[in-house]
C-alpha cells in the first residue's frame, strides 16, 4: 500500500529510499528521495467533514506514513486498516510520527468506515482519485514522506500484497505493534 511511482516492469516494488543518487522515476511521479511535486501537493483531499485540505499540507511540516486504499468497500483494505487503528497513538507520538489513510471515496463514508475499523488516526478522501492519477497509482498504495520529501515506497503486487505494518513503523522509529487479537484463556 505505499505510494510507487514507477513502472513495475522497471523498478522494485518495495524500496527504502537512501540519500544517494537514484535512477529517474517513472514522469508520473516524483523521483525517489525527491520533493513531491507541487502540482501533486497542491491537490486536495478531504475530511469527514467534507473540507478541502491540500493533500502536501498533510504532510509539510511533520513526519508521516500515509496508506492509500482501493477503497472502503475492498475487504483485504478494510482489514489492514482494521490493523492500522490498533497502533496505539501513544506509539506514534514517542516517534513524532502521524498516521493517515487516503481512500478513493466520498467523504461521507469516512465515518462509517472509521466505526466500522475502530480508525481513530488521521483519514481522508481524493473522490476524484487526482492523486492516484498524478502518482500513477491503480490500487492502494503506502509512501512515509517527512516534510515534503519522500523517503520509502511500496506498490501492491495485487490486492494481498500489502506491506507488513510493523516494517512500515520499524523505516520511521515506531515501536513494534502486537496485532494478535487472541483472547486469553481464564482458567477458573
Amino acid at each position: 500500500m505505499l505510494g510507487a511511482m514507477a513502472d513495475l516492469a522497471l523498478a522494485p516494488v518495495t524500496r527504502q529510499v537512501s540519500g544517494r543518487a537514484a535512477p529517474a522515476a517513472a514522469p508520473s511521479g516524483p523521483e525517489r528521495g525527491q520533493p513531491l511535486a507541487a502540482t501533486v501537493a497542491e491537490l486536495s483531499v478531504l475530511d469527514a467533514s467534507g473540507r478541502q485540505v491540500p493533500f502536501g499540507a498533510l504532510f509539510r511540516e511533520r513526519r508521516v506514513i500515509v496508506v492509500f486504499v482501493r477503497h472502503f468497500l475492498c475487504y483485504i483494505c478494510k482489514e489492514y486498516v482494521e490493523d492500522l487503528a490498533k497502533i496505539p497513538k501513544s506509539f506514534l507520538q514517542e516517534a513524532n510520527v502521524t498516521l493517515i489513510v487516503i481512500g478513493q471515496s466520498s467523504y461521507h463514508h469516512i465515518e462509517p468506515f472509521c466505526k466500522l475499523t475502530g480508525y481513530s488516526h488521521e483519514i481522508y478522501v481524493d473522490p476524484e482519485r487526482e492523486i492516484y492519477k498524478k502518482l500513477g497509482m491503480k490500487r492502494g498504495e503506502e509512501i512515509a514522506p517527512s516534510g515534503n520529501n519522500i523517503h520509502f515506497i511500496h506498490r501492491d503486487r495485487n490486492r494481498l500484497d500489502h506491506k507488513p505494518i510493523n516494517s512500515v513503523l520499524q523505516l520511521v522509529g515506531v515501536q513494534h505493534v502486537d496485532f494478535t487479537s487472541r483472547s486469553s484463556v481464564i482458567h477458573v
